[in-house]
C-alpha cells in the first residue's frame, strides 16, 4: 500500500498567506519581516529567494488582494446584477470574508503608510483605477462620483470596524443609478414625442 504524502505549500503562497494575516492586522509598518517568515513557518533565506525587498512583498500582497477582489467581482457579474453595482457587492463579500476583524479597504490602509510618490501607492493607484474604469463601463456618466461614494463608504466602514456603510452607499448607488436610467427615459420619450409632433 502507497501513501500519499501531501505537497507542501510553497514558499511564496505561505509568504503572501503570512502577509494576507499580518499586513492587514497590524499594518505594514508595524509588521517586520521576521514576523512575516515566522508566522509563515519559513526560513528568512525563503522571503529573500521570492522577494527582493520588503517592499516587493508588499506589492505582491496589494496584487494578491486586488486579484481576490476581482475574483468576487467577475462571480458578481452573472448577468443578474447590473456591473456598476456588482462593483460595489464585490466590496460587500471582500469585507466579509475578513470577518469580524474587518479594517477597511487593506489598499487604502497600506498607502497611507507610504508618501505619495513611492512605488506601493502607485500599485494602490492603478488598482484603484481599474475600480473606476470599471465603473465608467457600465455608468461613464456616474463612475467618479460611484467612486467617490465607494471609497469614502469603504473608508468609513474601515474606521468603524464593519461593513454597515457600505451596503448603505450600495443602496445609494442603486438610488443613483435608478435616477439617471429613469431620466434617460424620459428625455427618450419626450424627444420620440416631439418627431412624431412635427
Amino acid at each position: 500500500m502507497s501513501s500519499i504524502t501531501p505537497r507542501r505549500r510553497p514558499a511564496r503562497a505561505k509568504l503572501l498567506a503570512a502577509a494576507e494575516e499580518l499586513f492587514y492586522a497590524r499594518g505594514t509598518a508595524a509588521t517586520g519581516i521576521d514576523a512575516v517568515t515566522e508566522h509563515a513557518n519559513v526560513a528568512r533565506k525563503s522571503l529573500y529567494n521570492n522577494f527582493a525587498s520588503k517592499d516587493e512583498l508588499i506589492a505582491a500582497w496589494l496584487e494578491q488582494r486586488h486579484a481576490d477582489w476581482l475574483a468576487f467581482y467577475a462571480a458578481r457579474c452573472d448577468g443578474t446584477t447590473r456591473p456598476a453595482l456588482a462593483v460595489f457587492d464585490a466590496y460587500l463579500d471582500h469585507a466579509a470574508s475578513s470577518g469580524p476583524d474587518f479594517r477597511g479597504c487593506g489598499l487604502l490602509n497600506t498607502a497611507a503608510e507610504y508618501p505619495a510618490d513611492s512605488p506601493v501607492r502607485g500599485v494602490v493607484r492603478r488598482h484603484k483605477e481599474e475600480v473606476e474604469q470599471l465603473l465608467a463601463e457600465d455608468a461613464p456618466e456616474d463612475a467618479e462620483l460611484l467612486s467617490y461614494l465607494l471609497e469614502g463608504a469603504v473608508t468609513r466602514a474601515g474606521l468603524d470596524g464593519t461593513p454597515d456603510r457600505l451596503q448603505r452607499a450600495r443602496d445609494m448607488a442603486s438610488t443613483i443609478l435608478a435616477a439617471r436610467q429613469s431620466t434617460a427615459h424620459q428625455v427618450a420619450q419626450e424627444s420620440t414625442t416631439r418627431q412624431a409632433d412635427e
